[in-house]
C-alpha cells in the first residue's frame, strides 16, 4: 500500500514511495538555505533539503512580515519544492498579500510544471506541528504573471500554508514576495444576535439601550464562505425608522455574468421575508453599494452553491429616523450665490425655485424642478446643487422638459461655461456621469441606485439663458411601460401570450441612457408548438464584441432556458436584429456597467405557431434564431479593432 507523504513545518517529516518528489541538488538546497537566511531568518527556519520547509509564527514587533521565492527577484530554480507555514494564534487569522508575483505558467489551469497551491484550512492531528499530505485539500492554484497576482489571502483559522513547486523546464520568471501578517478573527464578527441553531442566521433590533448602528459579515470573513451555505440577516427597526445598509466590500464571483446564473447570490428583501419585494439581487464584485429599505423591516439572505466560494462580503448597517438622511444631505450644502433668494414653496413642492433642494420619495413622488427664476433668465454667478433621494425598489428619473442655457460660441466643453452636471455613487463616491450645456434638451436620466446628485453652474446667463425645467419621478417599474413586473426580481418583467398576442419591450428609462450597474431580465411565454418573435427597431448597447467584461461591455442575451451562461452577447449599434426563440419560452436579459451609456433598445414581440413561422427567415445559433444587418457587424468589427489599439497602448 502507497503511504502517504506527510509535511510537518519545523522538522518537515515525510513518507513516500521514491518518485514522488523531485530531488533537488545539494547545490540549490544550498542556494535555497542561503536565500531564505537572508530573506527570513528572523520569521523562519527552513529544515530538509529535499523540500524546504519555512516556518512564520511571529512579526517581531512589526507590522508585517515578509515571505518571498527562493533567489527572488532572480529567476527560482527548477525543480524547487518549498512549504511556507504560517501559525497564528488560536484567536487569530493570517493575511498574506503578494507584493509582485511572476509564475511560469506551463499549463493553464496550473495543475502542473510552476504553482503555488494555498491551504487556508488547515488541521492540527495529534502533537507537534501541523502538516499537510496529498490528501489535503488546498482552496486555491496559483500562477501567472503580475496582471494575474492574487488578491489578499485569508486562512480560515489560525494557520496558512503555501506550496511552491517548480518544474523541469527553465524560465525567467522572477518567483513572488509578499508580505504576511495575524488579524484578530474577532475584528470579524456580526454584531447581530445569532440565531440558535442555525449557522449563521441573524436578528438585528433597533433598541433604545443598543447602539443604532453596527457591522455583519459573510460566514468565515475574510476569508472564503463555505459552500453551500445559507444565511439570513434580519433587521428590525422601529416604528418611523428604516434601514440603511452598505456593502462596503463584496466579492463573490468575478465577471459580469447575470445573477439568474449564479450559484452565489445575496438578495436583499423590502420587508419581514423573502415574500417582500426585492430591492438588489448581488452576485459579482461591487463596492460601496447602498440600500435603503421602505419602512422598518429588512431581509438580507444569502445563498452559496458554487463550487468556487468567493471572498464574501463586509456591510455596514443604521437605523434611521425617515428624516434622517435628508437631514445629513441638507448639512453636507455648500454656500451658494444664491443663498439670497428666496424659496418657492417648501424644498419638496411640486414646483420650485430654490438654488439648494433635497427631492424625497417620502414627500412627493413626482414634481418639477425649475432654475432659479425660471422662466426669466437666472442671475451670474449662480451656483445650485439638488439632491435625489430614494427608497426601496425606487430609482430617479428626470425627464428634461426645457434646456436653455448661455453658451460662449468659441468654447467647445461644458467645463468652461453654463452647466448642468449629473452625479451618480459609484463605489460608495460621487462620480460624474454627464455634463450638459446650451440649448440641446438632453435624454432622461435614471439613477442606478437610490441617490443622484445635481450640480447647476450659471456663472454667466443672458437675457436669452431660461434655464431649464425638469419632470422628475421616483419610479419602481424603471419606465418600462410594457410586460407584468415581478417582485422576485430586482428588474424584470414577463409577457405571456394569455395577457396579449403582441407587443413592444424596451430597455429601462427608453428612449433616454440606461442606467448604469442595472440588470433586468425580460420573460416570454407563449403556447406550446408557439415560439417568440422579436424584431429590433433600434438598438444602442454601449460596447465591443464579443461584449465581454474585459472591454468594459454592456450586453443583451437571448436564451430559451431560464439558466444559460454559454449564449451569444450583443451589444454595439446594430440597425437591425430579429430574434426567433427555439422554444416556446424566450428569456432576454439586459445588463449594464458602471461605465458610459447607450440608449437602449426597442423592439416589437409576437407570438406565432410553428406554421407561422415559415414566414419568418432565420438562422438557428445556439438557443435562438439571429438575423443582424452585416454592415454593423462591420461596424462593431472595426470598434472593436480600435478598443484593441487602445489595450496595445495602455499594456
Amino acid at each position: 500500500m502507497a503511504m502517504s507523504k506527510l509535511y510537518r513545518a519545523g522538522n518537515c517529516k515525510y513518507n513516500m514511495q521514491p518518485g514522488n518528489l523531485h530531488t533537488m541538488k545539494t547545490s540549490t538546497a544550498l542556494m535555497l538555505l542561503v536565500h531564505l537566511s537572508l530573506h527570513t531568518v528572523d520569521e523562519g527556519h527552513a529544515i530538509n533539503p529535499s523540500c524546504t520547509c519555512v516556518h512564520f509564527t511571529s512579526t517581531h514587533g512589526k507590522e508585517r512580515g515578509t515571505f518571498s521565492s527562493p533567489d527572488y527577484p532572480r529567476p527560482y530554480p527548477q525543480n524547487a519544492c518549498l512549504l511556507y507555514t504560517f501559525l497564528a494564534e488560536a484567536h487569530q487569522i493570517v493575511e498574506l498579500v503578494f507584493t509582485d508575483f511572476d509564475i511560469y505558467k506551463e499549463h493553464m489551469d496550473c495543475s502542473n510544471g510552476n504553482y503555488l497551491k494555498v491551504y487556508s484550512e488547515v488541521e492540527i492531528h495529534g502533537p507537534g506541528p501541523p502538516g499537510i499530505n496529498e490528501f489535503s485539500v488546498w482552496s486555491r492554484i496559483l500562477c501567472g504573471n503580475r496582471a494575474e497576482a492574487p488578491p489578499p489571502l485569508y486562512s480560515h483559522g489560525p494557520i496558512m500554508i503555501l506550496e511552491f513547486q517548480s518544474g523541469e523546464k527553465p524560465s525567467n520568471a522572477s518567483g513572488f514576495i509578499g508580505t504576511y501578517r495575524f488579524i484578530d478573527r474577532r475584528n470579524f464578527e456580526t454584531d447581530g444576535v445569532k440565531v440558535s441553531g442555525t449557522q449563521c442566521d441573524y436578528v438585528f433590533a433597533s433598541q433604545a439601550e443598543r447602539p443604532s448602528h453596527g457591522r455583519l459579515y459573510s460566514p468565515r470573513y475574510p476569508s472564503s464562505y463555505p459552500n453551500s451555505v445559507r444565511c439570513n440577516y434580519h433587521f428590525n427597526a422601529r416604528k418611523n425608522e428604516r434601514i440603511k445598509l452598505v456593502f462596503e466590500e463584496l466579492y463573490l464571483q468575478k465577471g459580469d455574468v447575470s445573477c439568474l446564473n449564479r450559484g452565489d447570490v445575496i438578495k436583499v428583501f423590502d420587508g419581514r421575508n423573502s415574500v417582500a419585494p426585492v430591492i438588489s439581487m448581488l452576485c459579482n464584485e461591487i463596492v460601496g453599494y447602498e440600500i435603503l429599505s421602505t419602512g422598518p423591516e429588512l431581509l438580507v439572505q444569502f445563498s452559496s452553491n458554487s463550487k468556487t466560494p468567493g471572498q464574501g462580503f463586509k456591510a455596514s448597517y443604521q437605523f434611521l429616523a425617515k428624516d434622517a438622511s435628508s437631514a445629513e444631505t441638507e448639512g453636507n450644502k455648500k454656500p451658494s450665490a444664491m443663498d439670497g433668494y428666496s424659496s418657492v414653496g417648501p424644498a419638496v413642492s411640486a414646483t420650485t425655485s430654490s438654488c439648494h433642494q433635497v427631492f424625497r420619495s417620502d414627500k412627493s413622488r413626482s414634481g418639477k424642478l425649475i432654475s432659479p427664476l425660471y422662466p426669466s433668465p437666472y442671475p451670474q454667478k449662480t451656483q445650485c446643487h439638488y439632491d435625489f433621494l430614494a427608497k426601496g425598489r425606487e430609482r430617479v428619473r428626470l425627464v428634461f422638459e426645457d434646456f436653455n442655457l448661455q453658451r460662449a460660441s468659441s468654447i467647445s466643453d461644458c467645463e468652461s461655461m453654463d452647466s448642468f452636471d449629473v452625479f451618480l455613487y459609484v463605489d460608495g463616491r460621487l462620480e460624474k456621469m454627464a455634463s450638459y450645456c446650451g440649448n440641446d434638451v438632453p435624454k432622461p436620466i435614471m439613477s442606478n441606485g437610490p441617490k443622484l446628485s445635481i450640480e447647476f453652474r450659471g456663472i454667466y446667463s443672458s437675457r436669452y439663458s431660461r434655464g431649464f425645467k425638469i419632470a422628475y419621478y421616483f419610479v419602481e417599474d424603471y419606465a418600462i411601460a410594457t410586460g407584468k413586473q415581478l417582485l422576485e426580481y430586482p428588474c424584470a418583467f414577463v409577457y405571456n401570450i394569455t395577457d396579449r398576442r403582441k407587443g413592444v419591450m424596451t430597455s429601462p428609462n427608453y428612449p433616454g441612457l440606461y442606467p448604469r450597474d442595472t440588470e433586468c431580465n425580460y420573460f416570454f411565454h407563449a403556447r406550446k408548438n408557439e415560439r417568440v418573435h422579436l424584431k429590433f427597431s433600434h438598438f444602442d448597447v454601449e460596447g465591443v464584441v464579443p461584449c465581454e467584461a474585459v472591454s468594459a461591455s454592456d450586453y443583451v442575451q437571448f436564451s430559451s432556458q431560464m439558466i444559460d451562461i454559454d449564449s451569444q452577447r450583443y451589444c454595439g449599434q446594430l440597425r437591425e436584429l430579429d430574434v426567433v426563440s427555439k422554444s416556446n419560452f424566450l428569456r432576454v436579459t439586459f445588463r449594464s456597467n458602471d461605465r458610459l451609456d447607450g440608449t437602449g433598445f426597442k423592439a416589437e414581440y409576437i407570438f406565432l405557431k410553428d406554421s407561422e413561422m415559415r414566414s419568418v427567415k432565420s438562422e438557428t445559433n445556439g438557443s435562438v434564431g439571429l438575423h443582424i444587418k452585416k454592415d454593423h457587424l462591420w461596424r462593431n468589427f472595426f470598434r472593436l479593432l480600435l478598443a484593441l489599439s487602445i489595450v496595445t497602448i495602455v499594456l
